[in-house]
């Protein structure tokens, strides 16, 4: 009878020495092994903000070098949002599939190798190849706040996601500060070489680099998985708890069946999850039935927040350049070489920050959800009386204010998407889902802003609105609030 109750309280002890992941980074904390982390993925995102800011500025000094036209100049842009189109996808299926470090790489290598290549850029034609591979590259933004994000403890994650964001805010700002001291004095091509330094620097620090501890356990490499963690909790000062490293649904269903049994279990269905995301079939398990509904609503609000907020970017110049009469918009080259294209550009890309600060504030307080919901609906506030026509400073105070709150839904979507997709293939759903916006992006000129230059003011922003509406019901259409919530490492399977 002794030995019996002994041989129980053995079982209980041992059942009681394991830990998941959430947990072990719950006991972590947030630090510096984390803050050392969000400095390369900040890197990334700066890096990136960076190489599309630049756009703003090289166009009209490469078409009067040159000699281009209006199309030829347009042509430079749009091929880097293809290039993202791309990417945002390709490099989604790479590190779901061989691993977060090698998206990394891959982005690293084709980002600053084509960055550089366009310094150099003999002809048109060799410019406009090289800026669309270096677009492929920029598509690699998911892979950055994924990896980032899978080492983030659950408390205060939303906040700890703003923070991240804020690095392409300060991208902006650099590059616009940066083009604001070399164009008028070293030219285009200096510009896109200082503008490459950061996408070189990602390569070189790439080697300090270490992979999820998530991805690692999911693709069964416990044993790795556990090393990162001892790494985490050395560099913190910290300690993991006792035992050993099980899954979060291991945990669950700890209760119900033995340790045997959940092992069993899991390593089926992460076989199933693993065999099921090889190559381009990531993309039918996102229109699986499990996910077509998260799939298909977060299409539309990435489509939707790129549209709103390029839209309201693009809107801001043309209103900014409107002559007294309707439609009378002249822009003329020597305008936009000028040094006051670049102090505007400076001076409205820090209306962004108080929309982070908005977002940080939101996020972890009343949740992913709500925080849309209430920045899409000051968004409709602030452009409602762009119905009509304004006097410059209220019209540029109104503007102010929606690019405030819409790249306060930029961000905050980017927290709830990668927290919605299960591990497996997060970086794949939200390399999609950007991939969708890039898409908005490139039609976003062609619709809105010819609508405000052809004085449809009342028109375009109409369309706006409507947009605005779209997305907000399709963010009520979402039952899961991930704030505080585990993240999923797997596809569920219904048999």
């Amino acid at each position: 009878m002794n030995t019996a109750i002994m041989s129980s309280e053995v079982v209980d002890n041992d059942e009681e020495l394991v830990y998941t992941i959430d947990e072990a980074l719950t006991v972590l904390g947030f630090g510096r092994f984390q803050a050392l982390v969000l400095a390369y993925a900040g890197l990334g995102a700066m890096a990136e903000a960076m190489e599309v800011m630049i756009l703003s500025f090289i166009g009209p000094s490469v078409k009067a070098e040159w000699g281009l036209s209006s199309g030829q100049e347009s042509l430079i842009t749009t091929v880097v949002f293809a290039g993202m189109l791309i990417g945002a996808y390709a490099w989604g299926i790479i590190s779901d599939n061989y691993g977060r470090r090698m998206g990394l790489l891959s982005i690293a290598v084709v980002t600053s190798i084509f960055a550089i290549l366009s310094v150099f850029a003999p002809n048109y034609i060799s410019l406009v190849i090289f800026r669309m591979v270096v677009g492929i590259g920029l598509g690699g933004g998911p892979v950055y706040s994924s990896w980032f994000l899978e080492f983030v403890p659950m408390q205060n994650r939303g906040m700890w996601m703003v923070v991240f964001s804020t690095f392409w805010t300060i991208g902006t700002i650099f590059e616009a500060s940066l083009a604001w001291i070399i164009m008028p004095r070293l030219g285009w091509r200096w510009l896109l070489a200082l503008s490459s330094v950061p996408c070189l620097a990602a390569f070189i620090l790439y080697f300090f680099t270490v992979e999820s501890p998530r991805y690692l356990y999911l693709k069964g490499r416990t044993s790795d998985a556990q090393n990162v963690l001892k790494k985490m909790a050395s560099i913190n000062s910290t300690e993991l708890p006792s035992g050993i490293l099980v899954s979060d649904k291991m945990s669950e269903l700890d209760e119900e069946l033995t340790t045997s049994e959940n092992t069993e279990l899991l390593s089926t269905m992460g076989n199933k999850s693993t065999s099921s995301n090889s190559g381009f079939s990531s993309l039918f398990t996102l229109l699986s039935s499990t996910l077509i509904k998260t799939t298909l609503l977060m299409w539309v609000i990435y489509f939707a927040n790129s549209f709103l907020y390029y839209g309201v970017v693009l809107m801001t110049s043309e209103f900014s350049s409107r002559q007294s009469k309707c439609g009378a918009i002249v822009i003329h080259s020597n305008q936009l070489t000028d040094s006051s294209l670049y102090q505007n550009v400076f001076i409205t890309s820090f209306a962004e920050l108080p929309g982070l600060i908005l977002s940080a504030i939101l996020v972890d307080k009343v949740g992913r959800r709500i925080s849309l919901v209430l920045m899409y609906a000051f968004s409709f506030i602030f452009l409602l009386p762009l119905m009509l026509h304004q006097n410059e400073l209220l019209t540029t105070s109104l503007l102010f204010g929606a690019r405030m709150c819409l790249i306060g839904t930029y961000t905050v979507a980017g927290i709830y998407c990668p927290e919605l997709y299960p591990t497996s293939i997060r970086t794949t759903g939200v390399g999609v889902a950007s991939a969708v916006g890039r898409i908005a992006g490139m039609i976003c000129p062609y619709v809105a802003v010819e609508l405000v230059s052809g004085c449809h003011q009342m028109a375009a922003i109409s369309l706006f609105e409507a947009v605005m509406i779209l997305s907000g019901t399709s963010v009520l259409l979402f039952k899961v609030e991930t704030k505080g919530r585990q993240l999923n490492d797997i596809v569920a399977v219904h048999n």
